[in-house]
Parts: C-alpha cells; sequence; structure tokens
C-alpha cells in the first residue's frame, strides 16, 4: 500500500488557499498576506493555517471566538473556488496510472478537511486511483500522528513494513516513520520553509515519476513483499 498527502505532493493548491485567506481577513478589516506567506503555513491542517494568517495579520495569537470566525468564513471562501488556480504537479497522473497497474493499493492521507478531497479529486480526475482517502478531521488525531496511516493499512489489512508514506513535510515523513512506513519525499512541496532532506526520508525523489524506477529500492523492495 501507497499513502500520499495532498498538498504540496500531488498538486499546489497555496494559490487558491491563499485567495481564501485574503478574503477571509479582508472581512475582519485585517492586513492580507502574500502567496508566499501563505505557502510557509500550509502543512498542518486549515485550522492551523487560519490561526497562523490570523495571528500574522494582529501580531498577536487570535481569540477563540475570531479564530472560529475566520475559519468559517475561509471555509466559505476556499469552498467556492477550490481548483480555479491550483495544478497538478508535473509527473503525477503517469506515476498514479503506473503504480495502479503494478497492483499497489493506493490511498490518500491529507490534513486537509475531508470535505475537499472529493471535489478535488474530480476535478483533476483522480478519484479512480485511490481505494480510500482520509482528511484532517475524518480520524481523531491527523498527521503527525501515525493514526490515519495505521488505520488505512488495517482496513486493507497491510502490515506497516508492506506500505510506503509519501509526501512533502516533515509531518508526513514523521507519521511515516511513526506508523513503521517506508517514507518517501518530494522537494518541492511546502515545509515551511526547511530542506525536507533534515527529516531524513527514506527517499527523496525530484518527481514522482520515479516511484517505480531502478532509483526507488524502497518501492521496489514494497513490490517484491506484496507480490
Amino acid at each position: 500500500m501507497i499513502a500520499f498527502d495532498l498538498d504540496g505532493t500531488l498538486i499546489d493548491s497555496v494559490p487558491d488557499l491563499a485567495v481564501a485567506v485574503a478574503k477571509a481577513l479582508a472581512e475582519f478589516d485585517l492586513p492580507v498576506p502574500s502567496e508566499a506567506d501563505v505557502r510557509d503555513w500550509v502543512g498542518n491542517g486549515a485550522p492551523v493555517l487560519v490561526e497562523r494568517a490570523l495571528t500574522w495579520a494582529q501580531q498577536s495569537a487570535p481569540t477563540a471566538q475570531l479564530q472560529e470566525r475566520a475559519y468559517q468564513v475561509f471555509l466559505d471562501h476556499y469552498s467556492a473556488a477550490p481548483n480555479v488556480r491550483t495544478h497538478l504537479y508535473p509527473g503525477v497522473v503517469p506515476a498514479l496510472e503506473a503504480l495502479k497497474r503494478a497492483g499497489f493499493t493506493l490511498v490518500l492521507v491529507t490534513n486537509k478537511p475531508e470535505r475537499f478531497i472529493e471535489p478535488i479529486l474530480d476535478h483533476f480526475e483522480l478519484t479512480d486511483h485511490f481505494a480510500l482517502w482520509l482528511g484532517g478531521d475524518s480520524l481523531a488525531r491527523k498527521k503527525p500522528d501515525p493514526l490515519p496511516l495505521l488505520h488505512a493499512a488495517e482496513h486493507f489489512g497491510f502490515a506497516p513494513e508492506m506500505c510506503v508514506m509519501v509526501g512533502d513535510s516533515r509531518h508526513d515523513i514523521g507519521a511515516g516513520k511513526a506508523a513503521g512506513f517506508a517514507t518517501v519525499a518530494v522537494p518541492y512541496g511546502y515545509n515551511h520553509g526547511e530542506p525536507i532532506s533534515l527529516s531524513e526520508p527514506d527517499i527523496l525523489l525530484d518527481s514522482l515519476n520515479l516511484l517505480l524506477s531502478p532509483a526507488s529500492p524502497t518501492i521496489s523492495s514494497t513490490s517484491t513483499r506484496t507480490a
């Protein structure tokens, strides 16, 4: 089984997230961040994204009441336009198609709220590639906690050592290691401004298209174990 992160791994969603954040903050007469600012805030789920934006705008932590109000406004704006500027990273579609043909079970484990996952997958015609998807609010805990990965593995009857986590951030790699998965990282996503190599993934690939190549011994060895 191969578990993929979504934002920063399969899709670059920051352009649409940044618009939604800007519109939400503007409704509260707060300064609007740049897309580059938002790029550094993504990765821990939408509530944390909004909290970081409010803290930046106010130069102080928001109250619980403001946090909740701004979060709901953000969700409204993002729901209205989640795919206007979002795009797939190069190599995603051929990689998923090749892995599925090779017999791997593919799942999606993201910290994005579950309500947004299927519309985005449908938009990019990726829905049929995944046997299961879990959002940040699907279970009691989200990445970097290993619970979503262990839940997915158990759901399909895979031992952790037969599974791989593919992501772009330290939360993905941390969750994978804690779950006992092999870990694969891509360097082009969102990792709070730090190199993903610092998280010491088992493999670092420039493109997901390389997942089934000889340069990816983790995937190859996993394939041998599951064959």
